[in-house]
């Protein structure tokens, strides 16, 4: 097991976890803050950590890697019945797009595989803040926190992009160990948004499901900085009969990369027999 113990400096949290939980912050930018990167590897079955290293106990904004706890409450709302219904089509005069997979019809299957953000956002306005609010409360996840960017009430909306909602590695890791046991909110809400998790092949053999997540961390003022990446992979590897739970996250580094995500991904697969011992 690899445990890094060193202390984390304040520009640190302050550049990587303020702006999103929302502390106070100077009114000049922050400098640009030293590429980091935290891996959580813990086995599902005994809960034994087999490699911890970087800031796995500082809070990020989860970005889309929200998505899996969402199908979980899409599911257990019933919103969401199986892994391609509801289909819903894409429109352009309510739903925001940039991409080609994201401007057409889409199912559970399609919003995690290509992360449709407004399918997210329409499982929520669907939902509504006080359902939306109760259901993230209930799971414990994260800070917990919906609210959105402050004055805007655009927490269905924005909550987990950038804004009010953070998490902690440690804390993704937990909720899906959590979540493989079927012990969040039902067992089959739980079954359902684990078969909808996009699978990749990892090196030594290992199968791995695990969704992205990219995003920006935000500067002094508050701002989003497009020139500090935040990218996330999270999920688990099976192979043969063992199973881990994993979370990937890289942050910061003052080099714009808007698939910060993928970045993640593409690591923590190559590394995951290594890591996996």
């Amino acid at each position: 097991m690899t445990i890094d113990r060193r202390r984390f400096t304040t520009s640190l949290l302050l550049g990587a976890g303020a702006g999103i939980l929302g502390f106070p912050q100077a009114a000049s930018a922050a400098p640009a803050m030293a590429r980091q990167s935290a891996t959580l590897l813990v086995d599902q079955a005994t809960g034994r950590i087999l490699h911890r290293t970087g800031p796995c106990a500082t809070r990020f904004s989860p970005c889309s890697t929200f998505k899996i706890p969402l199908a979980l409450i899409g599911y257990d709302a019933g919103i969401l019945t199986d892994a391609h219904h509801p289909a819903w089509d894409y429109r352009p005069a309510v739903h925001q797009a940039h991409r080609a997979e994201e401007k057409r019809r889409t199912d559970p299957t399609d919003w995690e595989l290509n992360s449709v953000v407004w399918y997210s956002q329409e499982i929520t306005r669907r939902l509504g803040a006080a359902r939306f609010g109760a259901f993230v409360d209930r799971i414990g996840y994260g800070n917990r926190d919906v609210s959105g960017n402050p004055g805007k009430d655009d927490g269905l909306e924005q909550a987990w992009l950038c804004s009010s909602l953070a998490v902690s590695p440690d804390e993704q890791v937990a909720f899906l160990r959590r979540l493989l046991a079927g012990r969040l909110l039902s067992p089959g809400a739980c079954a359902r948004a684990a078969a909808i998790i996009p699978a990749f092949d990892g090196s030594g053999g290992w199968r791995v499901h695990g969704k992205t997540g990219s995003g920006w961390l935000r500067d002094g003022a508050g701002q989003i900085d497009r020139s500090e990446p935040l990218g996330w992979f999270v999920g688990w590897a099976d192979k043969g009969p063992r199973r881990l739970v994993f979370a990937r996250l890289q942050a910061g580094g003052g080099t714009p990369d808007p698939s910060a995500g993928r970045t993640a991904r593409t690591a923590l697969l190559d590394e995951i027999a290594r890591l996996a011992g």
